[in-house]
């Protein structure tokens, strides 16, 4: 089904002569923060059909609607007041919608769908998995550098999914930034917009951070599944690239959070200890999706790392010097846009996500 090209969706669209109907609609497009457009006529609404982010189709005049045949796309909803006819069902199987809704009954759920349809892009963004393929790869540190390097091209969200881990909020410099952490997101509950996490997260620039605070776990030794799946979903809605840093150790959330990637992104050693380890890793982690390697040091050349490992190489990259000492500064691990850091990330998103690659300093 076609979907709106980038950056050419517009407004939500509300078709329907029934005026109940019609006002309950506009209520509910204020309160999601939306401005419709609406008509009675369903010629005029087929010139807004592929554009709108959403549309609203009232019973009284579906089957004038499907009697034009209009092309088949996502985001369709056959709406009534009351009790919807049974023959109506046929008409939404026709106009291929998602789905029938009954106001006042479900006008919860329809405030969702038209929140969400002002806070989503035009395709959900890319979803970018790095992971420690051996101990002491530098996994977190290299996720900070990707997602930095991606941020200076558009909206980006990093995700720390490791309790364990160094904290990415630690690495970047941003652990005394005002905004919502793991511990306070997993004890809310109900809806998680993608507008509502934007706002909330930490941000320096156009790059949102959401991991577990104050250099450690803060009392959160577990990451719950409920709180995972909303704040990536909710991320992949308002971000052009997702960042996820994973944990080596397994576990079905790990497992979920690889298959929920586009891309997995496996950092090793370049030794032949390391190169050992990631390979079991990779064998594990292979069933998830598509992954490459990021090999770090020197000693093993790519060609060997990719045997061994049995994964293509995306880059090589030697350790950056004076690392620690800017990461300890708060300076975060990319300091100029002609490091190594931000070389190897600039190869990898130039692979995985073209449109966040961020053009080198001339």
């Amino acid at each position: 089904m076609e979907r709106g090209n980038a950056g050419a969706m517009t407004n939500p669209l509300i078709l329907t002569r029934d005026q109940t109907l019609h006002d309950e609609l506009q209520r509910l497009a204020a309160a999601a923060g939306v401005a419709p457009e609406a008509t009675t006529d369903p010629a005029v609404a087929l010139r807004a059909w592929s554009t709108a982010s959403v549309v609203l189709v009232g019973a009284d005049v579906a089957d004038e609607l499907a009697a034009l045949q209009p092309a088949r796309r996502v985001g369709v909803h056959l709406v009534t007041w009351g009790r919807l006819p049974d023959e109506a069902f046929r008409t939404a199987v026709a106009l291929g919608t998602e789905g029938v809704v009954e106001l006042p009954r479900c006008d919860s759920w329809v405030l969702e769908v038209l929140a969400d349809s002002s806070e989503r892009f035009d395709v959900d963004g890319v979803t970018i998995g790095v992971a420690g393929g051996s101990g002491g790869a530098g996994a977190t540190t290299f996720a900070c550098a990707l997602a930095l390097t991606a941020a200076r091209e558009g909206p980006v969200c990093l995700i720390d999914t490791d309790p364990l881990g160094p904290g990415a909020d630690q690495v970047l410099g941003m652990e005394r930034i005002d905004g919502i952490r793991w511990d306070a997101l997993q004890q809310t509950s109900g809806r998680l917009g993608a507008r509502a996490l934007r706002d909330a997260l930490p941000h320096k620039g156009e790059l949102g951070v959401l991991t577990f605070g104050g250099g450690g776990p803060s009392g959160v030794e577990t990451l719950q599944p409920f709180a995972a799946r909303a704040a990536v979903a909710a991320a992949t809605k308002g971000h052009r690239l997702v960042v996820l840093d994973l944990p080596r150790t397994g576990g079905d959330l790990t497992e979920e959070l690889m298959a929920r990637c586009q891309a997995l992104v496996v950092l090793t050693r370049a030794t032949l200890p390391g190169l050992a380890s990631a390979a079991h890793f990779v064998d594990v982690a292979a069933r998830s999706g598509p992954l490459s390697l990021v090999v770090r040091g020197s000693g093993v050349d790519a060609a060997e790392a990719q045997r061994i490992v049995g994964a293509p190489v995306l880059t090589s990259m030697p350790d950056q010097r004076g690392l620690d000492e800017a990461i300890d500064l708060g300076q975060g691990p990319v300091k100029s846009r002609r490091g190594v850091l931000a070389r190897a990330a600039r190869d990898v998103l130039r692979v995985l996500a073209p449109e966040a690659a961020a053009r080198p300093a001339a």
